[in-house]
């Protein structure tokens, strides 16, 4: 679905107000950071302004600077408000109707969860009546090496991006089956990236396996993951990807009530 581009609504107006929405949803929207060279090119916002706004912009923490310094990212204050906007409840509402249906046609366990810096947030999340089952409520944030959609994230990153985050990404082994060691962890994340499908084949808790697949944002990004996990003595991944077209057909509808 086509939408509006930074540059097609930057003669809307020439207020301080818009100038500074269009910088944070460049700078928001930027795959890989953004330098305020490329702004001035795509925005037409003259030199003097524009450095000015991104000076505001960074002193309330809206927006930060890469460790060169050459590249604009979105800041830890920018962070909150769009989780917070995602949190909202009524908002929240068209997603939550889509897992539910996703739960009852399969009847285990299905969550919706983000990437959160170096770590797996629980975003939603619809229980299983199943007797037996894993107790992770939204909010819950677990590591990404280990998880079906925290390997998502990391298989569909940028290369340059995996490779850093693996540098300083504690592999703790919580099972038997945990990579802990990066040539591992790699060449599984190469099958995932090839597949576009994640598996935890008790990787993180002994006994629960999972699969998981990417929801993408308009501009092929993925920006969610959606996922199935269930008790070994009910499921192997080979039963759960049974229900993999049914998950995909649902990514895709999640992805119009999170960025329509």
């Amino acid at each position: 679905m086509p939408t509006d581009s930074p540059t097609s609504r930057r003669n809307t107006t020439n207020s301080t107000l818009q100038r500074g929405l269009l910088l944070l949803e460049a700078i928001a929207t930027a795959p890989h950071g953004v330098s305020a060279a490329e702004l001035e090119r795509r925005l037409e916002i003259p030199k003097p302004t524009l450095h000015r706004l991104l000076k505001q912009l960074e002193d309330q923490d809206l927006v930060v600077r890469d460790l060169e310094g050459r590249h604009l990212l979105p800041g830890e204050l920018l962070h909150r408000i769009a989780m917070g906007v995602l949190a909202n409840e009524s908002l929240k509402a068209p997603r939550r109707m889509l897992l539910k249906r996703l739960a009852d046609e399969v009847g285990e366990t299905c969550n919706l969860t983000l990437l959160d810096g170096h770590e797996v947030l629980y975003y939603e999340r619809v229980e299983t009546n199943w007797p037996v089952r894993i107790q992770l409520p939204p909010g819950s944030r677990l590591p990404l090496h280990c998880t079906a959609s925290g390997k998502m994230f990391l298989a569909l990153m940028p290369p340059h991006k995996r490779r850093s985050l693996l540098q300083h990404l504690p592999l703790e082994a919580h099972t038997p089956f945990t990579a802990t060691t990066t040539e591992t962890l790699e060449a599984r994340l190469d099958t995932i990236a090839d597949n576009e499908l994640s598996t935890d084949d008790e990787e993180f808790i002994q006994g629960m396996v999972a699969i998981a697949v990417p929801v993408y944002d308009q501009a092929g990004r993925i920006q969610a993951s959606l996922a199935i996990h269930a008790p070994r003595l009910r499921h192997s991944i080979d039963s759960l990807k049974e229900w993999v077209p049914l998950m995909r057909r649902i990514a895709a509808e999640l992805q119009e009530t999170l960025w329509a």
